[in-house]
């Protein structure tokens, strides 16, 4: 079909969204799909969910909007304070934005702002890791470490500086324990803020379970636990990204629970609203919130829809959903069972390198070969292959490139709603085996389909 619209990928038809159902949706052509990721692990109760759908109705009969250099609303109030009474140790309040990326912006702001207004004036760094994402906006880009999404915006992108992840399949080293790897991995921000002057770093940025760019990564044992003690020995603040992770994905509201940390500021979004309104958010600690309030007494950033009241209220609709119905136990109880049965269609499988994840936030690492962890070349498109094998059985899953250094290896990710059965869980298996042996199958293929005079000159310049 022809389209007005710049998509993400210029060329192939989309299937066009015409319902959403629970765990599932359906296109214009009837064919209905297990939305096994929740598009980018953002549908955390489905399609359709009659008391989001009940609350956006009721806010819409009495405010749609008002901006907040004029009003506040009583959704907005009302969300920051459920948000503030179930957030990590110390945080205090809440800057409500329209997505990740933009509260990933606003934390940066906001950090820095803190910097000027405590006199720290030359605090200007921000170190993050490399293989993470923490948004698209030109800010978050910098501090991200994703090497495709920057690759384009280099030149305009402000210097941010990059330590390697703690990523134990790739980096633990044979004689280290999990928990030894996590310190050693810690200690590289050390000797980074060490390098460059830890009094001219404004923040330490990372996600506490990684999304997008790495599929599902978890923290080694006590990684976190140190990496707080360093920036608060270096009076650098902890930025923890909890947009993909956060939320309950992974089996707890907020991920940093798990590590036993609480951080200065942290990032949400996806999850917070379900998908049935666009919000994000940025969560600050109250020390962030007095220097402020002390010293220019204004945060100086804002964008037209803060705050806006429809995504409030449904925010905070999926919020109450979420603890009414005990989902964060279904999500650790189905996460299991999900991981259970990829170790069994994949555990012995010799392209599976890894089968990781926490919660409903599960991903398998795609390899050559399992002793070597080789990745494939990024020239066998294989992200693509398994998306478009996933959407021809019926599943949407969320497979990525450059899983093991930014620009090679694969990784699919799996992010299904919290109201997701175990019937759902075991298709949602059947089909993923299914599409990783079609999409292997026509690499192969592929690699295979050499012309002759380019084997020839393969063989010549051998």
């Amino acid at each position: 079909m022809s389209t007005r619209i710049l998509h993400r990928t210029i060329g192939p038809d989309l299937p066009v969204a015409v319902n959403g159902s629970g765990v599932t949706i359906r296109d214009a052509d009837g064919k209905v799909y297990i939305d096994a990721s929740g598009g980018a692990a953002v549908s955390c109760l489905g399609h359709g969910h009659p008391d989001i759908l009940n609350a956006l109705r009721t806010q819409m009969e009495k405010l749609q909007y008002a901006h907040t250099s004029f009003f506040t609303s009583e959704a907005a109030e009302a969300l920051a304070d459920d948000l503030v009474a179930h957030a990590p140790s110390g945080i205090s309040h809440v800057y409500f934005v329209s997505g990740g990326s933009e509260a990933m912006e606003a934390a940066l702001k906001l950090a820095r702002q803190c910097a000027v207004a405590r006199g720290e004036t030359q605090r200007t760094r921000f170190i993050a890791r490399r293989q993470s994402y923490h948004g698209n906006t030109l800010g978050a880009l910098a501090v991200g470490g994703n090497v495709g999404r920057r690759a384009a915006f280099e030149p305009l992108l402000f210097e941010a500086h990059h330590i390697e992840p703690c990523y134990a399949y790739r980096h633990r080293h044979a004689d280290e324990d999990e928990r030894a790897y996590g310190i050693r991995a810690a200690t590289a921000l050390e000797e980074k803020l060490i390098a460059l002057g830890p009094e001219t770093v404004i923040a330490f940025v990372a996600e506490t379970v990684v999304g997008a760019t790495a599929g599902a990564v978890t923290p080694a044992p006590g990684y976190f636990k140190r990496i707080r003690e360093i920036c608060d020995r270096h009076g650098v603040l902890l930025i923890l990204d909890e947009v993909m992770c956060g939320m309950g994905r992974t089996g707890t509201l907020h991920a940093c629970e798990q590590e036993g940390v609480a951080p200065d500021i942290m990032t949400v979004a996806k999850g917070l609203g379900g998908g049935y309104q666009p919000i994000g958010a940025t969560l600050l600690s109250e020390r962030i919130y007095d220097a402020i309030a002390s010293g220019p007494g204004a945060f100086h950033h804002g964008h037209t829809y803060i705050c806006h009241a429809m995504s409030c209220a449904a925010a905070l609709a999926v919020q109450q959903v979420i603890r009414r119905d005990g989902l964060l136990d279904n999500v650790r109880r189905q996460g299991e069972r999900l991981q259970r049965q990829l170790e069994a269609r994949f555990g012995d499988h010799p392209h599976v390198g890894d089968i990781r994840g926490r919660g409903l936030f599960r991903a398998i690492e795609l390899v050559t070969d399992r002793g070597s962890k080789a990745p494939f070349a990024a020239s066998d498109n294989l992200p693509v292959r398994i998306k478009q094998a996933a959407m021809a059985k019926g599943l949407c899953v969320y497979p990525g490139g450059g899983t093991a250094d930014g620009r090679s290896g694969d990784h699919v990710l799996i992010a299904p709603p919290f109201i997701v059965d175990a019937e759902t869980i075991d298709a949602i298996v059947d089909r993923l085996s299914a599409a990783v042996e079609m999409a292997l199958s026509e690499a192969d293929k592929a690699r295979r389909r050499v012309p002759q005079n380019d084997a020839a000159a393969v063989r010549v310049s051998a």
